[in-house]
């Protein structure tokens, strides 16, 4: 099968709450094609060395509810065709969640600091999470301060 690659980012760094989760960045598959996230970027903006980190999450999203685009969150608008055939896939995708997305599953935490903390991760070959049509990614974050983030995906369809 040809590869053909795709992009969604914040368009505005998203602002967390203290103590409070937040989904800053979801992308979800339509019904004909499934999704492989390829790499993801995640940064912060504070410039207190003191702070506490982040715990950062990259959850499965089931897409159950408030997983809509622009309901009860922010539209990505439609995301960005980046590499192979261009066809109208239909992905989809939204940040800065005022009401969490369901059903989330942690498929890895870590905690980042939010002094100017960056983290670029590109998946090994082979080691790719894939998401089922329907289905997708979302990266939640939980800050003990006040601090903003931004976010980007990049996943090719299956």
């Amino acid at each position: 099968m040809a590869k053909a690659g795709y992009t969604a980012s914040t368009l505005a760094a998203v602002a967390l709450s203290a103590a409070t989760a937040k989904t800053i960045l979801f992308v979800t598959a339509t019904a004909n094609f499934g999704m492989d996230l390829k790499k993801f970027r995640v940064g912060f903006d504070g410039v207190t060395a003191s702070a506490v980190p982040v715990l950062v999450e990259l959850c499965y999203n089931t897409a159950a509810t408030n997983s809509t685009a622009g309901t009860n969150n922010t539209t990505v608008g439609t995301p960005n065709q980046v590499y192979g055939r261009s066809i109208t896939a239909g992905f989809t995708g939204g940040y800065s969640c005022t009401s969490e997305p369901t059903v989330l599953t942690a498929i890895d935490r870590w905690t980042l600091t939010p002094n100017g903390g960056l983290v670029i991760y590109d998946f090994p070959l082979g080691d790719t999470p894939d998401a089922a049509v329907s289905n997708g990614f979302a990266l939640r974050c939980t800050a003990p301060a006040a601090v903003n983030v931004n976010a980007t995906m990049w996943w090719e369809r299956i």
